[in-house]
């Protein structure tokens, strides 16, 4: 019993959720990611029932996702100062914002809803890139990757569990009560990021042009051996998991259900999250970033290419494959730019990553949109399949050398 008892202590996920500033950091990451995943949701339902077009509501996702593109510009502000006062203001603004859209009510007033979706995408970013900057001065360099993996597993969490609690609020009260909920989700963060005990010392003025210090996560990123090949197949991989998202449709019809089945295979997806994100430290620690994560894709091609066939036992093992697959590259990817990146580049770096990694994926919906049209689903998801396993292949780990320091480290940086 005794030494059941210490293993636990010691299993570095028990060792992550000790950490004070660790549990805080995830409590955060729950608490806003169930509102999040609420308006998500909602936001579309809402405008469908205001103007009933399927365009209109579908402009929902785009208002929050556009601003990704600008990802390596918004970065720079996660830079500019100190990473906890940022992330307090950033979830004030958002909450104060979000309670003008109690006044929705009418087709006339969905300006002010795609507004505030917009500056909500914004904020994101700038949020994901301060927290994951604070994260890595933190939370222990050999804990990075166990912390992400429970990130993601909090993350997928909520989706499974916020949608519907969202789509019930809304149900019963309207886009006011859900708007009320995310904006009281964001106070509660900002508390939470206010009990962290990090110390941060004031960065150094911005040098250079403005252009040049955008510029300079890019260079970071294509530079680096290790952060490179990893962002590029991230990237690769979600454009192909875009496309693989838009077949949804085209299977369930094809499996003879309805098409609320879908709903199924996104909880089984999401199921699979939640596990590799509990395993995922353990992976890195055994496998190395690139192992982990071309074993993720290798496993996400053959899981895509196997739902071409009608099989409902075999529809629900591909969707629990998907979901532990998928996450594997994108864990990997921002732990080794959290590892690889000194604390003064960091939020640009990791906004940058965020923003060749995740836009793709955009595209693969639209692209996938229009091939489920013209081809039909089971060509393009077996073609998806060897794409994916092309990627996984090229993530052969690098020839044995000493690993580049990341740039400009001093010890200051990680304060």
């Amino acid at each position: 019993m005794t030494t059941i008892k210490a293993s636990l202590t010691t299993w570095p996920v028990v060792r992550v959720l000790r950490d004070r500033n660790a549990g805080l950091y995830l409590s955060s990451v729950v608490v806003s990611g169930f509102g999040t995943s609420a308006l998500w949701l909602v936001s579309g339902v809402w405008v469908k029932d205001l103007t009933n077009s399927d365009g209109l509501a579908a402009l929902c996702m785009l208002a929050m996702w556009l601003p990704t593109l600008a990802g390596p510009l918004l970065g720079t502000l996660a830079d500019r100062g100190r990473r906890k006062p940022l992330l307090i203001g950033v979830n004030v603004l958002l909450g104060a914002c979000l309670l003008t859209l109690v006044s929705v009510d009418a087709p006339g007033d969905l300006w002010l809803l795609y507004a505030v979706l917009f500056v909500y995408g914004a904020a994101g970013v700038v949020h994901d890139a301060a927290e994951s900057a604070l994260v890595a001065t933190a939370v222990d360099s050999s804990l990075l990757g166990d912390f992400n993996g429970l990130r993601m597993t909090a993350t997928e969490g909520m989706k499974l569990l916020a949608p519907l609690a969202g789509a019930g609020l809304y149900a019963a009260y309207g886009g006011a009560s859900v708007v009320l909920l995310d904006a009281a989700t964001f106070v509660l963060a900002t508390g939470l990021y206010a009990l962290l005990r990090v110390r941060e010392e004031k960065p150094a003025p911005p040098a250079g042009s403005r252009r040049k210090r955008t510029a300079e996560g890019a260079r970071h990123l294509w530079a680096h051996p290790v952060l490179r090949p990893l962002v590029l197949a991230g990237g690769a991989t979600m454009l192909c998991a875009g496309v693989n998202g838009a077949m949804v449709y085209a299977v369930v019809d094809d499996l003879g259900h309805s098409p609320a089945y879908a709903g199924v295979l996104y909880a089984v997806q999401g199921a699979g999250s939640v596990a590799v994100g509990l395993l995922s430290g353990t992976a890195l620690r055994r496998l190395g970033e690139r192992r982990f994560a071309a074993y993720g894709v290798a496993l996400l091609a053959v899981a895509v290419a196997l739902r071409a066939v009608p099989s409902d036992p075999l529809a629900l093992v591909c969707g629990a494959a998907i979901g532990a697959g998928l996450p594997a590259v994108l864990i990997a990817a921002l732990t080794s730019v959290q590892r690889e990146t000194s604390g003064p580049l960091l939020g640009r770096v990791t906004a940058t990553a965020n923003t060749l990694v995740y836009t793709p994926n955009v595209v693969g919906l639209a692209t996938g949109a229009a091939l489920v049209e013209l081809v039909g689903h089971r060509l393009v998801l077996v073609a998806l399949g060897g794409a994916l396993l092309v990627t996984a292949a090229l993530l052969r780990p690098p020839s044995v050398g000493v690993r580049p320091p990341p740039a400009d480290v001093s010890p200051s940086s990680r304060a």
